[in-house]
Formats: structure tokens, sequence, C-alpha cells
């Protein structure tokens, strides 16, 4: 599929990591960007997921700017997660509220607008975690899996409007999202930071895959090799991705 002409797109977190790249990669192709993020500085709008009033003055910004959205990138979220008695239930509600309902809220406020248009393209950024499902990330691998649910739905109950979703799963790559880990298990917190780190993969090629998904209308887009390599096991062979999950449990028992 050929990429379609110059789009109006709102990018939350864009400040750095993923929405950093994201928003260089769709100005670099001639499209307009509203940067947004939890602060407001250089070229960035303000936009605590979580608040609100923060959706409501961004669609107005929005709808006075250009009067419609041809895509929202639903990016900021942090990271959290901890073995199945080492994560509080304070640490569940936080990364759901930030992760999900943050999430969700925008495609509330957006989809009056996308719906009257009949057009648009809803890109919610969850994770390889909301495929496959390591040990010691129980919060986090519910809330992406909850990610990658929510935005199906939408694809089907929009689908009727002209408005698609797509969900993006990618696997460990170079990012500052550890910067958020919230979490007493410090082990989990350690193994995935240098997993992290070890990572030969940038935010840019994530980006450019990204993109590329976009413009193929891909309801999941796995953007790099390794997340696709284990979503593939997954499916293929559910005794060898089971035993290799079990390995990864038994290796943070190991380390604690």
């Amino acid at each position: 599929m050929s990429a379609p002409g110059k789009r109006r797109v709102l990018v939350t977190g864009a400040a750095s990591g993923l929405g950093e790249a994201l928003t260089a990669a769709f100005r670099a192709r001639g499209d307009e960007v509203l940067a947004t993020d939890v602060a407001a500085g250089d070229g960035i709008h303000q936009l605590d997921i979580t608040s609100e009033d923060d959706w409501a003055s961004a669609l107005a910004l929005v709808a006075e700017k250009w009067g419609g959205l041809d895509v929202l990138v639903n990016n900021a979220g942090v990271a959290g997660g901890g073995r199945i008695e080492l994560c509080s239930m304070a640490d569940w509600r936080w990364i759901f509220d930030v992760n999900l309902f943050g999430l969700v809220q925008g495609v509330q406020t957006f989809t009056p607008m996308l719906k009257a248009q009949q057009s648009g393209h809803i890109v919610n950024v969850a994770s390889l975690a909301g495929l496959v499902h390591p040990a010691g990330m129980g919060s986090y691998n519910a809330v992406k899996a909850a990610v990658v649910a929510f935005t199906e739905t939408c694809g089907h109950e929009l689908a009727a409007h002209g408005v698609r979703a797509s969900a993006v799963c990618p696997s460990y790559f170079k990012t500052n999202l550890m910067d958020s880990m919230r979490g007493s298990d410090e082990v989990v917190g350690t193994v995935i930071g240098s997993l992290v780190e070890s990572s030969q993969v940038t935010a840019e090629e994530i980006a450019a895959a990204v993109l590329a998904g976009i413009d193929a209308g891909d309801d999941v887009i796995v953007p790099d090799e390794a997340a696709r390599q284990a979503y593939f096991l997954k499916w293929a062979d559910r005794s060898a991705y089971d035993e290799v999950m079990r390995q990864q449990a038994r290796r943070l028992e190991s380390l604690s």
C-alpha cells in the first residue's frame, strides 16, 4: 500500500524516546504533528494523559488548528512490574491509571471527531508484553494485553465510520522508559533494565516500522524481529514458549 498524503497527527509522550522518534518520523514525511507530553517544553504542548481537562484542551486545540485529526498516537506510558507477591496494589492501580485509563480517555475524547469526519486512525502503543507474558511482569503484561484488546475493539466498533485502529507491540529497544519504572521487586527492575540497555534496536527503527505498519493498515504492528520471533514461538510451539517463560521465572528466583 502506498503512503497517504499529508496527515494531521497528535502524539502523546512526544518529548523523548519513541514519542520523539515518531514525531520526527511523521514530520520527515511531511505530516503536521501536535507533539504533547506531561510537561510543556520547546514545541511540546502540555498533555497529562490522566487529566480530563488536558485532553479537552488538546481536542479544542486540534479543532481550532486543523478542524480534524487523521492519526491519534497514544504513546505515553510508564514501566512497572514485579513478581506476584512483590507488586503492590498501589502499583497495579498506578500502571492501569496511566497505561490504560489515560489511553482510553484519549480515544474517548477524539472518537466523536473521528466519527463525524468518517475517517482517522487510532494508534495505541502497547508492547510485546501485551502478546507474550514473561514472569515478573504481571501488572505490565496485564495492562498491555488490555491495550491490545481495547484497540481491537476500537477497530471493530469504528470500522463502519471509516476509522482504523492499530496496536503497536515492540520488544525491548533503547528508550528512557525505565526512568518511570516503579516497584519494590529490584531483581525484576535490574533484569528488565539490562535488557533495555543491551538492545541494539533504536527508537528511530521502531518508529520507522510503526509508520510502515500504519501505511499498510496493520491491525497489530510488531515492529522488530525479536518481537516477531517471540510471538511466532507462542503461536507455533506453545510448549516451547511455556518453557522459555518458565526458565525466565526460574532465573528471577535464582537472582533473589
